[in-house]
């Protein structure tokens, strides 16, 4: 597997990694190719059973080979434990290794350019891992930056993040932005337009943020007067960086497909360059918001973007290809990308922008 700049492939492991990091490595790459979802956790939850065991467990189970005696553990994830002790690279790993293709290749040069991601989130709202791992991955696929961007609390059905639990949250993530160093756990939030176009937390709160995404999550049918308004009140608010997923649209996977919200999107995008609000190429399959046409509309409007994965589990951290392909259908150059910066730009930008 590629580590580092290449972001080739996924994130970097020993050839020969031990029966924990084996199992979730399979399950990086299972959520890469966006595999079935209990795919995914039977390995994820298998790696966390076998984490969860002290020494004299573990040499017990190892020595009768009793391991699928755990409930969690079967005859798959079971195989792979054994072949990871042995030394050996397990035979399903290295097949994903093998199979494992690029994403977006298109895009591939302006990936390079990227410095980290702006919109990620952790089992602290709705993703389905912890921030640790969350983050762990992004440095190991060579982020620079990242930014972990739960829900707001009136997305209850995300389990969103009131203040007390979000001021919780920035004290785990200091203490894990200094183990990680010298990649930066970015501090933020994807807080959700209300239906008025404030804001779905306390503005001081925010102000502390590193990085806030605002998105629209409720009413994505209002009329096109009522949600244009809405979008316009929340760019132009200074504390907000990225309008996110900016129609709301969903054209494949589980949860079916969606239509686009009602908006006029020439006084959006106006509002966002007025304002230094970037919008976001979301690089989520099902998403790929805004669509084309838009992405063009918001280039020729002149604003800035973001090319961010909306990752909810870690192998979808290496979906920006998806996002950097469209991006440079569209002939967005990296300059006008604002994950493309150091992050002392970057974070000197959303201290500054629209001012």
């Amino acid at each position: 597997m590629t580590a580092g700049r290449s972001r080739a492939a996924g994130p970097a492991e020993p050839p020969a990694p031990g029966p924990v990091a084996a199992l979730r490595e399979i399950g990086f790459w299972l959520e890469r190719d966006r595999a079935q979802t209990h795919r995914v956790k039977a390995y994820r939850r298998a790696a966390d059973i076998l984490a969860g065991l002290d020494t004299t467990e573990l040499d017990q189970h190892r020595a009768t080979r009793s391991w699928q005696e755990l409930t969690g553990i079967g005859p798959k994830t079971a195989a792979v434990i054994e072949e990871a002790y042995s030394g050996a690279v397990p035979r399903y790993l290295a097949e994903l290794r093998a199979t494992a293709r690029p994403i977006g290749a298109a895009g591939a040069p302006l990936r390079e350019r990227l410095r980290g991601d702006l919109h990620t989130h952790s089992d602290w709202s709705d993703g389905g891992s912890p921030i640790a791992e969350m983050m762990r991955c992004a440095a190991a696929l060579g982020h620079e930056y990242c930014a972990l961007t739960d829900h707001s609390p009136r997305l209850t059905v995300a389990n969103g993040l009131s203040a007390q639990r979000l001021r919780r949250q920035l004290e785990v993530v200091a203490e894990l932005d200094a183990e990680l160093a010298p990649m930066r756990i970015l501090t933020g939030i994807e807080v959700d337009i209300l239906g008025d176009g404030s804001l779905d937390q306390d503005a001081d709160l925010l102000a502390e943020l590193d990085i806030v995404v605002a998105s629209v999550h409720s009413r994505l049918r209002d009329d096109r007067d009522t949600m244009t308004r809405r979008m316009v009140y929340a760019v132009a608010n200074p504390n907000v960086d990225v309008l996110g997923h900016c129609t709301g649209r969903l054209v494949e996977g589980g949860r079916g497909t969606r239509p686009e919200s009602d908006f006029d999107a020439r006084i959006v995008f106006e509002a966002c360059r007025r304002y230094g609000t970037a919008v976001e190429i979301n690089s989520r399959p099902e998403r790929r918001d805004p669509p084309s046409r838009l992405i063009q509309l918001a280039l020729d409007t002149g604003c800035e973007f973001s090319v961010d994965t909306d990752a909810h589990a870690p192998g979808q951290l290496d979906w920006q290809g998806y996002g950097c392909a469209r991006a440079v259908a569209a002939g967005v150059a990296p300059d006008r990308i604002i994950n493309t910066r150091p992050v002392d730009d970057l974070l000197e930008w959303t201290r500054t922008h629209g001012t």
